[in-house]
C-alpha cells in the first residue's frame, strides 16, 4: 500500500519537500489553507523573486545569527549553486547584482512559482486548497497521524510542517504551525518579528527621513551593557531607522535598549577630538556648520547634530567653545538612540524565533521528539539577512525532508 504523506503548507519549503519526497510508493498532498498557493513568495524581492545569494557556504552562513551550527547540514546538503541548478534545469535563467544577490533573469517571483507547481504536478502531487488544518493526532497503535481540516480528517504515515512563521499575515502566515508543533512537545522560541526597522522615543530626526549613510558602526546596549557591535548600511525614515545595518540585526533588538551610531570614520574619541581642532585651527573663519561637512556627514544631519548641542548655524568655527567641541563630538563618536518598539509583523519580512533546532535533526529536518513529523522553512527557529538567504533555507530545509521521506518510503 502506499504512504501517505500530508504537508501543511503550499509555500516554497512545502512545495519543495512534495516535490522531493514524491515516488512510486507513496501519496503525496499538500493541504493550504489559502485560495491559492505561494502568496509569500510571489511578494519576495518586491515581486522580483531574489531567490538566493551568491558566495561559498562557509560565507553564507554567517548570515543567520546564532543558528550557524544547525544550517550546516541543510546548506551543504543543498546548496545556492544546487538550487540555480533545479531552476535552470527548468528554464529559468538568473541575474547577479553588484551586492550578491540573485534573481531570475525575469525578474518575476511568478516564473518560480509556476515552475515549482509545474514540478509537483509532474511528480504527482495533489494540492488542497481552502484546506485550513486545525489539529493533528496520534495514533500510537497504528503508527498514523490524523490530521484535521475544517472539512475533513486525513491519516498520514508521515506529515511535514511548513506553515511559515508570523510575518506577512496577509500572505496567511499567521503562526498557525507553531501550535501544531507544540501539541507534540516541541518547544517554540517566543516568535519576533525579524527583518524589520525599528521605531525611536522621542525622535527627533523625522525630518532627515530619506538620509542614507554607508558602513555605519552601530553598537547596541542594554541596560548599561554592550550586547553587540556591528557595521552596516542605516536609513533614517519618518519613525527611526531602517536599512540592512537595522534589518538584519533586528533579531537581537528589543524595545528599551539603546543603538549608538558612530557617524563618523575614526577610531576612537580622543582622534576624533583632534581631527576637530585641527579643522578648527585650519579653517577657523568659516562657519562651523561647513566645517562639520568634512567629516562626511550630510548636511542636513550635521544641521541637525549643531541644533541638538544647541550651536548656532551662524557661529564661525573659531568661536566654538571646548564645551561646543564636546558635546558635538559626543553625538559624532555614539549618538544615542532609544528603541520604542521594533516594528510589527505586518511589517516584518521574516520571523525570528519558532521550533527550537534543538529537538530537530539537522540532517533530515525531522521531529527528535515524534518520528514521522517533519519541520521546514520559517517555521523552525531561523531567520536569514536580507539578500535571499531566507528562500535558500526554506528550499534547503525543503530539499532534506524531501529527500528523507523519498528514501523512506521508495
Amino acid at each position: 500500500m502506499k504512504k501517505q504523506i500530508i504537508i501543511i503548507g503550499a509555500g516554497p519549503a512545502g512545495l519543495f519537500t512534495a516535490i522531493q519526497g514524491a515516488g512510486k510508493n507513496n501519496k503525496v498532498i499538500i493541504l493550504e489553507k489559502n485560495s491559492e498557493p505561494g502568496k509569500k513568495l510571489l511578494m519576495s524581492g518586491s515581486g522580483q523573486c531574489n531567490l538566493t545569494h551568491s558566495g561559498e557556504i562557509e560565507e553564507l552562513l554567517n548570515h543567520y545569527g546564532d543558528a550557524e551550527r544547525f544550517l550546516l547540514g541543510p546548506l551543504y546538503s543543498f546548496s545556492n549553486n544546487d538550487l540555480l541548478n533545479f531552476f535552470r534545469e527548468r528554464g529559468i535563467e538568473f541575474i547577479t547584482t553588484g551586492d550578491g544577490k540573485i534573481f531570475p533573469s525575469s525578474f518575476q517571483a511568478r516564473d518560480i512559482l509556476d515552475t515549482l507547481l509545474k514540478e509537483a504536478s509532474k511528480q504527482g502531487v495533489e494540492i488542497k486548497y481552502n484546506t485550513p488544518v486545525k489539529d493533528i493526532g496520534f495514533i500510537k497503535e497504528d503508527n498514523i497521524f490524523l490530521v484535521k481540516s475544517s472539512e475533513n480528517t486525513y491519516q498520514a504515515d508521515i506529515v511535514v510542517l511548513a506553515t511559515g512563521g508570523n510575518s506577512y499575515q496577509t500572505t496567511g502566515s499567521t503562526g498557525d504551525g507553531y501550535k501544531l508543533a507544540a501539541k507534540f512537545g516541541h518547544r517554540i522560541i517566543e516568535p519576533k518579528p525579524a527583518l524589520v526597522s525599528v521605531n525611536i522615543s522621542n525622535y527627533q530626526f523625522r525630518e532627515l527621513a530619506g538620509i542614507s549613510l554607508d558602513d555605519v558602526m552601530i553598537s547596541l546596549w542594554r541596560n548599561g551593557n554592550l550586547i553587540k557591535r556591528w557595521q552596516g548600511d542605516l536609513l533614517f525614515t519618518h519613525k527611526g531607522l531602517s536599512g540592512p545595518g537595522i534589518l538584519n540585526y533586528s533579531r537581537y533588538i528589543e524595545a528599551g535598549d539603546i543603538i549608538k551610531l558612530r557617524l563618523v570614520d575614526i577610531k576612537n574619541e580622543a582622534k576624533l577630538d583632534k581631527k576637530l581642532i585641527d579643522l578648527i585651527d585650519k579653517r577657523g573663519q568659516r562657519l562651523f556648520k561647513n566645517l562639520i561637512k568634512e567629516l562626511g556627514l550630510p548636511e542636513r544631519l550635521g544641521l541637525k547634530l549643531m541644533k541638538l548641542t544647541e550651536i548656532p548655524e551662524s557661529k564661525q568655527s573659531a568661536q566654538i567653545s571646548r564645551a561646543e567641541r564636546m558635546k558635538i563630538g559626543d553625538l559624532l563618536y555614539g549618538l544615542p538612540l532609544k528603541v520604542k518598539e521594533r516594528g510589527s509583523f505586518m511589517e516584518a519580512m521574516v520571523t525570528a524565533g519558532g521550533i527550537s533546532l534543538a529537538e530537530i535533526n539537522p540532517g533530515t529536518m525531522e521531529s527528535e521528539l515524534r518520528p514521522g513529523l517533519f519541520a521546514v522553512g520559517e517555521l523552525l527557529d531561523v531567520d536569514g539577512d536580507t539578500g535571499g538567504y531566507n528562500l535558500q533555507f526554506a528550499f534547503s530545509s525543503g530539499y532534506l525532508a524531501g529527500k528523507e521521506i523519498n528514501q523512506r518510503t521508495n
